[in-house]
């Protein structure tokens, strides 16, 4: 498990995604997680949206099924599942302003503004619970899980997309990447995929599904680069916004370049990971 030295809390990601709440939208659009390259033909957007498809395959969803969106951004991944079947989904976000998005996003969506690991919601209230890029954000990981299984119902089942330590980092790729990439993106921890599987063993999970999709997602960083140069050139609000000392989590939209690096050399992984709870 990847620490920095001064691990960020449920605040500081609450105020990064409220700060760069206009640069997310406008340099990466609704859907505030990795793209899917499954063909590499598709456009970003296409990529965004065929990530949430690999979640909904995942979660074999059926009618009447309650979902939990743990980390639900603004409610994109959501709309989509909601557009295709019949059920519905309780989303939680820490960001007040993913939440004003979010708010009527599609019927048979609501939102909370809660903290996940002190979520409130009913135990064994859910058939199923994804989270997506957002158990990186949790300051206790094993809680997370706990809080996962608590609200499920047994045989339920939990998907998640998580940034990962890769298998066999380097000194320097812990030192000069996946240290900084924690403390610039208002990540508590990084685990690897053992730390993942060992934590949902222990909360009462059976792993019964794993890909590594790395390749498929890294171009994901090298359009947000793109875009970011781009913005920096062209757009007013963005160039604000990312020179202006005033903007404490300014440093995630220069992290970019290492981000780029870390996916490109394996020291970060991505995985989607399912469980089934006993």
């Amino acid at each position: 498990m990847i620490v920095p030295d001064r691990p960020a809390t449920a605040a500081h990601v609450a105020v990064h995604y409220d700060e760069l709440d206009l640069a997310y939208r406008r340099m990466w659009g609704d859907h505030v997680h990795h793209g899917y390259w499954r063909s590499g033909k598709e456009t970003p957007q296409e990529a965004a949206a065929a990530l949430a498809v690999l979640v909904e395959e995942h979660l074999a969803l059926r009618p009447g099924h309650r979902v939990c969106d743990i980390g639900c951004g603004y409610g994109a991944t959501a709309a989509a599942i909601l557009g295709r079947h019949d059920v519905t989904i309780v989303g939680l976000t820490l960001s007040a302003a993913q939440q004003r998005i979010a708010d009527g996003r599609a019927p048979g969506f609501a939102w909370l503004l809660r903290d996940w690991l002190g979520n409130g919601l009913e135990r064994a209230s859910f058939d199923r619970a994804y989270a997506i890029e957002s158990s990186e954000h949790m300051t206790d990981k094993g809680r997370f899980f706990t809080e996962a299984r608590r609200i499920l119902r047994p045989g339920g089942r939990l998907v998640v997309c998580a940034w990962l330590e890769g298998p066999h980092v380097t000194p320097w790729q812990v030192r000069h990447l996946l240290l900084p990439i924690c403390r610039e993106g208002r990540l508590p921890s990084m685990g690897s995929r053992e730390d993942y599987v060992d934590l949902a063993a222990r909360a009462g999970f059976v792993l019964t599904g794993y890909q590594d999709i790395s390749r498929q997602v890294r171009r994901t960083w090298l359009l947000c680069l793109m875009r970011l140069m781009k913005g920096l050139a062209i757009d007013r609000d963005i160039r604000r916004l990312a020179l202006s000392r005033a903007t404490r989590s300014r440093d995630f939209m220069f992290s970019l370049p290492r981000l780029l690096i870390a996916s490109r050399t394996g020291a970060m992984r991505y995985g989607v990971f399912q469980w089934e709870a006993r």
